[in-house]
């Protein structure tokens, strides 16, 4: 993607002083990312493309209308989140602005897949639309995969290469988002097949989504034109992959913390232009008080990384990945999306250019961002009417006695992956009972989206050891999931997320305990970071209450339990699922 210049002859009247600059920053060190180097300049910017940075004779400055004193700071440019899901915020994408612009990121590449799930195309418009004039860059990838596994689950739309090929011709669309259907790849599946040559004949970057993918598997991924995975989490996998030329995206999410792995697996590498910098998922909270890009590069640099190339993989790297020309360096005819920092090892900006414009100083916005309201913000999404307490059970094939038990099985309290474990438990008077176990909980998991669908699981090591917790944040399709013991508790809590149209609902002993109104889409609130965070906070204290506690964000426990791209098993609104083998498996096994 080519950002287009205007007055293209007037830049080089600015360049060469004939006119005045809109703007030059004073008393600055460059941050030089072509050649590494740190030296005083002054920085031009005309139109808000950068048009001279000045090296020599600095007392003597060229025409200008304002001039802005870097303190002796450290230039750098903005940076750039290499694969964000706004959604997962809870912020709508005016509030997600408002949040990450004061840290210094002026530019993020967004998956509406969370929204594109439950609302398709007119949700997909809405994160498009409302993203519009802001004072940063919310670029777009079309969601490859809605829902992430065609036949697995049921969400609320389908996607595919004629949706693609409509919604590539937007302005603002760049890419098609991570390819999370691998099995489907390497099956050669026609729906993905269709897509990956749809974004091929429309020059679109693919975003790639890869877990646990090794040797011939990964080389047959690669060599459809998938360029980047965002899911690598061990040191063989990092190594493997920058060896094969894929970009590595290093992910510090609010879920999952990826740098110290990858940095430990390419430690030796002497090159790092195909290391980049992402988020994934990050909650209001850690918006609020540890920054969004500017912490994950603080935290590369914390696992070993040299600040340079920790910098560079949050800008310029992430701009060459996705092909947007002339974004993300300070340099002449780059555009002048920048900031000052005074600590290169932990940049936490106090100065935060847009467009060669001033839009964030010492932490606070000073642009003024005017907030918007849409239709789809009032649309009813949580459409469940079918659903009884009675469902909630599992009836079992014997009256009573033991029986062999498909488990879901959590790898720890930390991870997201869970396999199968076969155990043999109690059914009483034809029903299965987990009540001689706490670290049991029955899952089900309810199609919201107008289909009478759900599915009743057990999982073991989900955290908990009382109450009941139930989401309509349950990626990607966002089908409401229940986690518990207590058949009372679990109806309260569908209750008041049907009511609400959709949220968090935590319950115990009977009584509601804490609800987080998510009523846009059942994922998103159009409250502000510092409103919603509050929610947040008294959610995660009745979690750890319920016993949830070595995870830093309990509340995020929840969400993975029906991700069928996460190995190997999960739990869908249509059942049981080996993710590997992309087959369903029963219950009670034969």
């Amino acid at each position: 993607m080519n950002i287009k210049f205007k007055d293209r002859l007037k830049l080089i009247d600015a360049s060469l002083g004939r006119i005045k600059s809109d703007l030059v920053i004073t008393n600055v060190n460059i941050l030089n990312l072509f050649t590494g180097e740190i030296y005083p300049v002054n920085v031009y910017c005309f139109n808000g493309i950068i048009v001279d940075v000045q090296t020599e004779n600095l007392n003597i400055l060229k025409p200008y209308q304002d001039i802005y004193d870097g303190k002796n700071g450290y230039i750098i440019p903005g940076f750039i989140d290499a694969h964000v899901h706004i959604e997962s915020s809870m912020l709508t994408p005016i509030n997600f602005a408002k949040s990450v612009l004061p840290w210094g990121t002026t530019t993020v590449i967004t998956d509406p897949h969370e929204i594109g799930n439950i609302f398709g195309e007119e949700g997909f418009m809405y994160m498009h639309e409302s993203s519009k004039d802001l004072p940063m860059r919310q670029l777009i990838h079309i969601p490859s995969c809605i829902p992430s596994v065609v036949g697995l689950e049921e969400s609320g739309a389908y996607f595919d290469s004629k949706i693609i090929d409509k919604l590539s011709k937007l302005d603002r669309v760049i890419g098609l988002a991570e390819v999370m259907d691998f099995v489907g790849v390497l099956s050669k599946d026609k729906r993905i097949s269709d897509i990956l040559d749809t974004a091929e004949d429309n020059n679109l970057f693919i975003q790639g989504h890869a877990p646990t993918l090794s040797g011939e598997k990964l080389s047959a991924y690669i060599t459809v034109g998938i360029e980047s995975c965002h899911e690598t989490i061990t040191s063989k996998e990092a190594i493997e992959k920058l060896r094969n030329g894929m970009y590595v995206d290093i992910r510090e999410s609010s879920i999952s913390k990826n740098s110290k792995a990858i940095l430990e697996g390419i430690k030796d590498s002497k090159y790092f232009e195909y290391i980049t910098l992402c988020t994934d998922d990050r909650e209001p909270d850690d918006l609020l008080n540890v920054g969004h890009m500017n912490d994950v590069v603080s935290s590369v640099i914390k696992e070993g990384m040299n600040n340079i190339d920790a910098i560079k993989s949050a800008t310029l790297n992430v701009a060459r990945q996705v092909g947007l020309k002339k974004l993300g360096a300070i340099a002449p005819g780059y555009i002048a999306d920048m900031q000052i920092v005074l600590n290169l090892n932990k940049p936490k900006a106090f100065a935060v250019f847009f467009d060669g414009k001033l839009v964030a100083e010492n932490g606070c916005l000073i642009k003024n961002i005017r907030d918007k309201s849409y239709d789809i913000e009032l649309c009813k999404s949580v459409n469940i009417d079918f659903f009884n307490k009675e469902n909630l059970k599992i009836k079992a094939p014997i009256e009573n006695g033991l029986i062999d038990v498909n488990v879901m099985m959590y790898d720890s309290l930390l991870s997201s992956r869970t396999k199968l474990s076969i155990e043999k438990l109690n059914v009483k008077d034809g029903y299965l009972d987990i009540s001689d176990d706490d670290d049991l909980k029955f899952v089900c998991v309810i199609n919201r989206h107008g289909k009478n669908n759900f599915t009743v699981g057990v999982v073991r090591n989900f955290g908990s050891n009382k109450g009941s917790i139930g989401s309509t944040v349950s990626h990607d399709s966002h089908n409401l999931t229940v986690v518990y013991d207590n058949f009372l508790d679990a109806e309260i809590v569908i209750k008041n997320i049907v009511e609400s149209g959709g949220g968090i609902v935590a319950a115990l002993d009977g009584k509601l305990e804490e609800i987080i109104k998510l009523p846009i889409a059942g994922i998103m609130s159009k409250k502000s970071a510092l409103s919603i965070s509050k929610d947040i906070d008294n959610m995660k204290n009745i979690l750890r209450k319920f016993g949830i506690k070595e995870m830093k964000n309990p509340l995020l426990r929840i969400v993975t339990l029906a991700l069928p791209v996460i190995p190997e098993i999960k739990i869908s609104d249509k059942g049981l699922i080996d993710v590997l083998n992309k087959q369903f498996i029963p219950l009670f096994p034969k």
